[in-house]
This record gives structure tokens, C-alpha cells and sequence, in this order.
């Protein structure tokens, strides 16, 4: 009986030939050289050297360290470089040539692929924002004025992006409960994730130029799962009046692998009615299709399962938020990342934060290994999704993982 090739993925592997993420990896015989990758079912195909051996016009793009200059290539050549990479691993005729060029994920190590420019991250979930709102303004207004009006984010620290599986150093600061005298300095006590979907800029753009809602797939390229890990502590005492700063910069995960937008045409959908008109910048009544996303995310801590956010529920798209981030001139750089902002539904199972979850640590969840309010030395949080593909499929979107690791001071 012949050997079975890694190309034939099994019917109903969220990697397979529908998919084709971008990453970055190197091998254990050549450790300081980082090559492009592509996912195909178990396995990452180095793209590069299949570019080269069949003599393709993309190998110049795919012979790289990182995904920059692929992203900075422009959508033509996205298009043109994923229908060649699906042709390479669908096609039996390439079998001979790709195959040399696969090799198992087990046998690699993964790094963040592409060069992160700025940083910024949205607050774009109504669930969540109103959970938030009710949590620290019981008696007030859940949300904010400017909420349904504009997407708020704020600029984060680029620097500090890594890749899933880095473990994340229990961060220090100053902080103050409502009851202290005066402020403390020490490790965070409450340390919490934000289950997040990540966008990546391809394309630059012009300072002083807006980028509209309608070039948004021009500039984007993919999308991945992000983890903005949050201090909630050293936050709550600091952001007043200016937000979010030591409490967020210490860790910001992302996966290894980059979904390109057009993985995932079916799994595009509407976002929720609007309660208000909104500006023109930021009306999407007419776009030309929905600028939602349905993506199922999946909150595990030490391997348990707690929350299963919908991102189909995001107020603001991600098209809105790349207008607003660019409309008053600010220009795009190619690696650019924006995230979401926490991820929560309506529902108690739904919320993407521990915040959230135990109600800012008055409620503990039960886990295997004990009860949690919020994370513990040694817990290891990982981040999960899929989207509908066509035809019944599903498109798999990786995974971003982190283990806290106790503070260094």
C-alpha cells in the first residue's frame, strides 16, 4: 500500500488547502536561519525553496526572514502568490518537487513573522465595554458618550509584541486600592488576558492622507489571534486621565501564523445594527460586503476551557477601525498591528477577559487545579479559533498561547 503524502490532509482539517497561513520558522540543524512557512494540515512547507526549485517569479518574496516583504508587496502579488501556493500543494504534477520541502510543525520553531511598526488596540466590543462600564460606574452609565460613535482605542508598545509560546513575566508597578493609604510597588495581583483578533498592515499609506473604509483589503493582509495581556491593577490606578500604560506594555501575544483576508470570504458577515447614524467616515451601510467577521475563539486556561467569545458580535469592524486610525492623517507602515479589543458575548460563557468572568475577581472560576480570579504564577492561557470556510469547511486560525512566569524586581 502506498505511503499516504502530506498533502493528502484529511477531509475536514481546518489547515488544509482553503487555508494556507504565513509564518516564520527555522529548524534544529539551522537555527539562525528564519524562513517563510505555510501551514498545510500537520506540516509547514518552507515556501521559499519550492519558489526557488520551480523556478517561480515569487521567490524573491518567499526567499526571506520575514513576512515584510510579501506584505509590502501589495494585494495584486497577496493574490497572485497564494493561487501559485495553492496550485503547488494541490496539483499532483508538484508533488515530486514539494514534497522534500514539508516538514512536520513538531519539527520546527516558530517566530513572530513579520517586523512589527505601531501598535494600537481597539475597544470595539459592546458586550465587553458594558461589562466594564457596570463593573467600575455601577451607578453610571455603562458606556461611555463616544462609544457608539467612534472606535476608542489607544497606541500600544510595539516592542513588546511576541510570539505565542514566550512566556509572559509577571509584570510590576505601582498600585493603589480604593482602601490604600497611599500606593505600593509590587507584581501585579491581577494579572488578566484579552481574548483578541489581530489585523497586520500590508500596505503603507500616505502621511496625511485617510485611508476609507472601502480601500481597507488593499492595506490588510490577515488576520490572527492576539492575547493583550493586562495588569488590571496597575491599570486601574494609572490610566486616569490619559489610559491605558504600564498595565498593558509589558506582553502583547500573537500567534505564529497570519490567515489572508481572502481565507476567509465565507466567513465574512454583518456586523450588529447600529443605535445611532454614524459619520460618514465611518458609515458602512453601502459597503460593498459585510465587514464582520464570524470567528469562534476558544479561552482555555491550563488546558480547561472557560469562555468561547463570538467575534461575529464586534460592534466596530475592522474596517472602521482602520479608518478612524488613519482619518485624521496618520499614516499606515507596512507591519502595522491593530487589535480588536476583548472579545465577549452576551453571554456569561462569553466573555474573553477574567475581568469579566469572575466580575473583577468577586466570582472564582473553578478549574482543574484550583479555583482562579485572576491568573497565577505558572498558568499557561491559550487562545483557539476557527471560521466557516466555503462548502462546509472550517478555516483553522491557529492558536497563541503564553505561561506566566513570575516578576523579576
Amino acid at each position: 500500500m502506498p505511503q499516504q503524502s502530506p498533502l493528502d490532509v484529511p477531509e475536514g482539517d481546518p489547515f488544509g488547502p482553503h487555508n494556507l497561513p504565513y509564518g516564520v520558522f527555522s529548524t534544529a540543524d539551522e537555527p539562525g536561519r528564519r524562513r517563510v512557512g505555510v501551514r498545510i494540515g500537520a506540516f509547514v512547507l518552507d515556501a521559499g525553496a519550492v519558489a526557488h526549485a520551480l523556478g517561480s517569479p515569487y521567490a524573491g518574496l518567499l526567499l526571506q526572514g520575514s513576512l515584510n516583504p510579501l506584505f509590502d508587496a501589495g494585494r495584486t502579488a497577496w493574490r497572485d502568490v497564494r493561487r501559485a501556493l495553492t496550485a503547488w500543494v494541490t496539483d499532483p504534477g508538484h508533488r515530486e518537487t514539494v514534497e522534500p520541502h514539508l516538514l512536520p510543525l513538531d519539527a520546527v520553531t516558530m517566530h513572530l513573522p513579520y517586523e512589527v511598526a505601531d501598535y494600537v488596540d481597539f475597544y470595539a466590543s459592546e458586550h465587553h465595554a458594558t461589562n466594564v462600564g457596570k463593573i467600575f460606574r455601577p451607578d453610571g452609565d455603562a458606556l461611555t458618550p463616544n462609544w457608539k460613535h467612534l472606535p476608542i482605542g489607544y497606541h500600544g508598545r510595539s516592542g513588546t509584541v511576541v510570539v505565542s509560546g514566550t512566556d509572559v513575566v509577571r509584570p510590576s508597578g505601582q498600585r493603589k486600592a480604593p482602601t490604600d493609604p497611599a500606593p505600593v510597588f509590587g507584581p501585579s495581583v491581577k494579572l488578566d488576558i484579552e481574548a483578541e483578533v489581530g489585523f497586520v498592515v500590508g500596505t503603507g499609506s500616505e502621511l496625511g492622507v485617510p485611508v476609507p473604509l472601502a480601500d481597507f483589503e488593499d492595506h490588510v493582509f490577515g488576520l490572527f489571534l492576539l492575547n493583550d495581556w493586562s495588569a488590571r491593577d496597575i491599570q486601574a490606578w494609572e490610566y486616569v486621565p490619559l489610559g491605558p500604560f504600564l498595565g498593558k506594555s509589558f506582553a502583547t501575544s500573537v500567534s505564529a501564523w497570519v490567515t489572508p483576508l481572502e481565507a476567509l470570504d465565507a466567513a465574512r458577515v454583518a456586523p450588529p445594527a447600529r443605535d445611532f447614524p454614524l459619520l460618514p467616515y465611518l458609515d458602512d451601510a453601502d459597503a460593498d460586503r459585510p465587514g464582520g467577521f464570524d470567528l469562534h475563539i476558544t479561552v482555555s486556561i491550563n488546558g480547561q476551557a472557560v469562555a468561547e467569545p463570538p467575534f461575529a458580535s464586534m460592534y466596530w469592524t475592522a474596517a472602521q477601525q482602520l479608518a478612524h486610525m488613519t482619518v485624521n492623517g496618520a499614516s499606515l507602515r507596512t507591519g502595522d498591528v491593530y487589535g480588536s479589543g476583548t472579545v465577549s458575548g452576551p453571554e456569561t460563557g462569553q466573555r474573553g477577559s477574567l475581568l469579566e468572568l469572575t466580575w473583577n475577581g468577586r466570582d472564582a472560576i473553578e478549574l482543574a487545579d484550583g479555583k482562579r480570579t485572576f491568573l497565577e504564577d505558572g498558568d499557561t492561557v491559550t487562545l483557539t479559533a476557527w471560521a466557516p470556510g466555503a462548502d462546509g469547511t472550517r478555516v483553522g486560525l491557529g492558536e497563541v498561547t503564553g505561561r506566566i512566569a513570575p516578576a523579576r524586581h
